[in-house]
């Protein structure tokens, strides 16, 4: 592990923080983090402002700070599954829900909530919305990405009429209330309230996991290390219009350093409570902790057969009987005595962690989504393997901890202010960085390596992060943390491997996926000079597929009955030509030569204007009906069709300075699905200009000679087109 970056506060006296309160963070699948401080005011230092900061991890040095409004301090932050709705919570019962305002990170406004009114919130979550997929770590050499990347059958929380997952959260209070918010359709918010169980008692500690059942499970512990840890199944239904919420009573457990004699008072308070993932409820994450040290354990909630009396016993047994079983709850491990835990950070890869799977992953030393991270006071971070909890990784700092046989930071913790240290951890949707907020409201950033400390040949570390690259564009989530790890030397081999995964999909797949890989392409040129033109050309296709789908949607089929095929996909096999000429003989020729020799000679069928004459005179494959659109809306396209008309040209125009990789447009010009887009966009210009001509994108003549602009750009795309191989 190494440092990426901090996020350091700039104009803000260090007075003002509050070190004693609290903090929380949380990471969306978008890499968005939110991480929240409390400031006193310089003149009255009672009046204190609970603030909620948002960075995007890719440019850290905006950082977005939010007056919550909370009259309490923020005890829970939890972002929704898109990454684009963040819940807040606080010490006096008051839950928010962010949302950016008009698609902006950089402004947030609080559009619902609800409230316990005096009941502080100590665990919070967005309902499920049934939507589960599993990494195959042994599939990773796989082609097909249905194989490496499974939807896992999993039923919401709550649905609607239909099945359609219903929206809302779930918290609990200090006093062991249970409370839901349902976002109806209309977009009124329905809320009902219910308790754990019969009788009420204190909750210290809590936390949220899901099943594969659509029940919701509740650990609680009133933070006594000697008192049992709680388990609540919480089922909620739609009843007359009403929420409804019934909880039942689960096995419980007592940590097992309760009854070790030696420990039994060692560790009276119970610091953290976590289950390993948020859609498994069979295995927890406890900490037990004192002024000097902590200790960790890890359970796992296990199917056991109960043993009958020979009394109860049948003296023939019947076929198909079962033996009763019964749940209990096992410990799986422990650590040692550590120093005292300060945050815990769990990972969010979806990786099976049954021992079989977790054999694979080790098998095939693939590390991300293995470990735990647990942070401590003296300003350490250790990497836990999530089920052993043997140390995978160990990290000196924020406050420079003292390392094995570093006698002069021993020296400065004694004489100086206690260290730095995390206050609160998250790991990113990938496990390949963590996010750390230290007591003094920094944000620090640290690089995980994807190997975990094991020395990994360059093939192996290229598959891993090709794997990891391709599920967050299964998945749609953001790539920036995979990107970390990727080196200069990597970039080339990795777009190519990128590029043949993606060719080897189904075409339905390969839709669906169309941009996403563009997007990740462009993100890796970025990281090398060598690249760098390849990374624009990428930027540019991507703005070109933005504007094609655009001007396709505007296309109206020619009768009410669907076709056989959208009158995009009519349009793009009218304009779709190609023969076997090399693309250097062109770039050799020049773009003059290109033009004298003719359309004949370079074997393409149709000119633009025959193209149109199919869509307006004969109406054969094309109708007009299907490309017209109303006189407001082509006039609101007018920059984009310039746009298209300059870009079409720039490249033309620079056709004979393209013969080397390093200048921007060379990957486009041998992109033919790239060229075929700007072929189909400039017939539709074209017919949407003889039924208005200001539609048409306007150039400056250099020559009084000059032809029809239109055609003639159109004939040279459809001749560079035609040459490619």
């Amino acid at each position: 592990m190494e440092v990426a970056y901090v996020c350091e506060w700039e104009k803000r006296p260090q007075s003002t923080h509050c070190p004693s309160v609290p903090l929380v963070c949380s990471w969306s699948c978008r890499n968005l983090v939110a991480f929240t401080s409390d400031l006193k005011n310089q003149e009255d230092e009672k009046d204190v402002s609970h603030m909620i900061h948002i960075i995007d991890t890719d440019h850290p040095w905006d950082v977005y700070s939010i007056n919550s409004g909370h009259a309490e301090v923020i005890s829970c932050l939890e972002w929704d599954r898109s990454g684009s709705r963040l819940l807040s919570a606080d010490g006096d019962g008051t839950i928010k829900c962010w949302a950016m305002a008009d698609h902006l990170v950089s402004s947030w406004e609080s559009t619902l909530g609800s409230a316990l009114a005096g009941e502080p919130i100590v665990a919070l979550s967005w309902l499920h919305n049934g939507v589960k997929l599993a990494l195959h770590v042994e599939m990773s050499g796989s082609t097909n990405f249905g194989e490496k990347f499974s939807r896992v059958k999993f039923s919401p929380s709550l649905t609607l009429f239909g099945g359609k997952p219903m929206e809302g959260w779930l918290a609990v209070s200090i006093s062991g209330l249970v409370t839901v918010s349902l976002l109806k359709p209309n977009g009124t918010l329905l809320t009902s309230s219910e308790s754990l169980c019969r009788l009420r008692g204190r909750v210290a500690l809590a936390d949220i996991a899901f099943t594969g059942g659509g029940n919701i499970v509740v650990a609680a512990t009133d933070g006594c290390s000697s008192s049992p840890v709680q388990f609540y199944k919480v089922v909620v239904t739609m009843v007359n219009e009403k929420c409804r919420i019934d909880t039942e009573l689960l096995p419980s457990l007592f940590m097992r350093c309760t009854t070790d004699a030696v420990r039994r008072e060692k560790y009276p308070t119970v610091t953290h409570l976590r289950f390993l993932t948020r859609e498994n409820s069979e295995q927890v994450l406890l900490c037990a902790s004192c002024q000097g040290g902590s200790i960790v354990e890890c359970w796992s909630l296990r199917k056991e057969g109960l043993p009958v009396n020979n009394i109860f016993q049948h003296r023939s047994p019947v076929v198909g009987e079962k033996q009763p079983t019964i749940l209990k709850w096992r410990i799986l491990s422990a650590t040692n005595d550590l120093e005292r835990v300060s945050a815990v950070a769990l990972p969010k890869l979806p990786i099976s962690i049954s021992n079989t799977d977790l054999k694979v992953a080790s098998d095939t030393k693939f590390c991300p989504g293995l470990g735990l991270a647990l942070s401590f006071h003296d300003g350490s971070l250790q990497i836990l393997h999530r089920l052993s909890l043997h140390t995978m990784g160990v990290f000196y700092g924020p406050g420079g901890a003292a390392r094995p046989g570093d006698d002069s930071a021993v020296k400065r913790q004694r004489t100086g202010a206690p260290p730095l240290h995390f206050k609160a951890l998250q790991f990113s949707w990938t496990s390949l960085a963590l996010a750390g907020v230290d007591n003094q409201g920094k944000l620090h950033m640290l690089r995980v390596s994807p190997s975990m400390g094991q020395l990994l040949d360059m093939n192996t570390t290229l598959r891993h992060l090709l794997f990891l690259l391709e599920y967050c564009m299964v998945t749609g989530y953001d790539w920036w943390d995979v990107l970390l790890h990727v080196q200069p030397a990597m970039v080339h081999s990795l777009v190519e491997k990128l590029h043949e995964e993606y060719m080897r999909q189904n075409h339905a797949l390969q839709q669906v996926l169309a941009t996403r890989i563009v997007a990740v392409k462009a993100s890796l040129c970025k990281l090398s000079s060598a690249t760098a033109a390849r990374a624009c050309d990428f930027h540019a296709k991507l703005l070109l597929m933005a504007i094609s789908s655009t001007f396709k949607s505007l296309l109206r089929p020619h009768t009410l009955h669907s076709p056989d095929k959208s009158p995009g996909d009519r349009l793009a096999e009218i304009c779709s030509k190609n023969t076997d000429v090399g693309i250097n003989q062109v770039v050799s020729l020049g773009i003059d030569q290109v033009v004298s020799l003719g359309i004949d000679q370079v074997v393409v069928s149709l000119d633009i204007d025959q193209v149109v004459s199919l869509g307006i005179d004969q109406v054969v494959s094309l109708g007009i009906d299907q490309v017209v659109v109303s006189l407001g809306i082509d006039q609101s396209l007018q920059q984009l069709i310039q746009w298209v008309g300059d870009f079409v040209l720039y490249l033309l125009a620079n056709l004979p300075n393209q013969g080397s990789i390093v200048r921007p447009g060379f990957g486009f010009l041998r992109d033919g699905s790239s060229l075929g887009m700007l072929r189909e966009m400039m017939v539709m210009i074209r017919i949407w200009g003889l039924l208005k001509p200001g539609c048409l994108p306007v150039y400056t003549a250099t020559c009084p000679t000059a032809r029809d602009s239109m055609f003639l750009l159109f004939r040279l795309s459809a001749a560079l087109l035609a040459l490619l191989p």
